[in-house]
Formats: C-alpha cells, structure tokens, sequence
C-alpha cells in the first residue's frame, strides 16, 4: 500500500483529530465536575468534526463515510436543539 501525504490526506487527519477532541473536552470536564458530563462543546466539536470529515469522504467518493457522516449531523443537531429546549427558562 502506498501512502500520499498531500493537502486532503492532512486535512482527513486534521477532521479525525477535531472529532476526537470531543472525547478530550469531554472527559476533561468530567474529571472536573467528578460526574459524567457531555458538555455543549461536545455536539459542537461533533458537527464540526463530522462536516470536516463529510467533507473528506466525499472527495475521496467513498459512500460509506458520506452516509454514516451526514446521518450523523441529525443527531448531533437533535442534541443540541434538546439541550437548548432544557435550559430555556
């Protein structure tokens, strides 16, 4: 297999390691409330992320991430507007 590091390899990378802060800004903030917690920076990070790498997917034409990615945003979008309904006075 050989590996071609250009621009769209590195921005790949740059979206998996943007989805992954979710999991970082997470954590953290549990650690510091001591209690699970799934901050608002969480979903996000998550849309952000998953855009970024729906982005990639689909220069790359690879059908599987294109789904799993833009099925996704529903969900994240979903949490947000829930959480936003919640804290609504």
């Amino acid at each position: 297999m050989k590996i071609t590091l250009d621009a769209w390899v590195v921005f790949g990378f740059l979206a998996q390691f943007v989805f992954f802060l979710r999991f970082a800004v997470q954590w953290w903030v549990s650690e510091k409330e001591k209690k699970s917690v799934v901050p608002m920076s969480f979903w996000y990070l998550s849309i952000v992320g998953s855009v970024m790498i729906l982005i990639y997917a689909i220069k790359r034409e690879d059908i599987v991430f294109i789904t799993a990615q833009f099925l996704a945003l529903f969900i994240y979008v979903r949490n947000i507007m829930l959480r936003k309904k919640q804290e609504a006075p």
